[in-house]
């Protein structure tokens, strides 16, 4: 488990470059130009193509609706190891896990994907890295989580808090929020949401 931890923490930008290909074959096998996904998704061509490059990853409001234009999933974008799964159990040596790179972030599916009214994830913010500038929010539903290790920057409603090691935190997910990692370690989180996101 210790090795696995270590890797998720290990942000790098091929990963973002794994999730952009991902995005581009859908694209392709779709038959979708760059000018019709950006524009049904309402992104810039510009955002799009380099987040197809890897060169940019989007929020998660614009990767959700990329998905939504290209009828795909968002959970597609995660990485699958082979290992056991089933309905109830996750193993460890077997989790989802979505790198995105640019933003130094890394996802880590910890719920099964039979169960689509909660998910629990582990997130890893590297230095500087957050879920982007602009808060966003979902239609329903609530979000809550507890801080590892390192400082979490929470921001809900325009109010911003700092939670330390330990602490933890819960919203109605329908408000406006962001976070991101404060100092020069990591911040590691146990983020849950209803109903599931990915």
């Amino acid at each position: 488990m210790a090795g696995r931890i270590q890797n998720i923490g290990a942000v790098d930008e091929v990963d973002g470059e794994d999730i952009g290909r991902k995005l581009r074959l859908r694209r392709t096998i779709r038959g979708l130009s760059l000018q019709d996904v950006a524009d049904k998704a309402d992104i810039s061509v510009s955002l799009l193509s380099q987040i197809e490059r890897g060169m940019a990853t989007p929020s998660l409001k614009s990767l959700r609706q990329i998905c939504t234009v290209l009828n795909m999933p968002v959970g597609w974008l995660f990485d699958v190891p082979e290992g056991e799964h089933d309905d109830v159990i996750v193993r460890a040596s077997a989790r989802r896990l979505m790198n995105l790179g640019p933003k130094g972030m890394a996802k880590e599916m910890l719920s099964p994907d039979s169960v689509p009214g909660i998910q629990m994830l582990r997130i890893v913010i590297q230095p500087g890295g957050s879920s982007g500038p602009q808060p966003y929010n979902n239609e329903s539903g609530a979000k809550c989580g507890v801080v590892l290790s390192g400082r979490l920057g929470l921001e809900v409603d325009k109010a911003e808090h700092v939670l330390d090691t330990g602490d933890s935190f819960a919203f109605e997910a329908k408000k406006m929020h962001r976070f991101w990692c404060i100092g020069d370690q990591p911040a590691e989180v146990i983020w849950v949401v209803t109903p599931a996101v990915y």
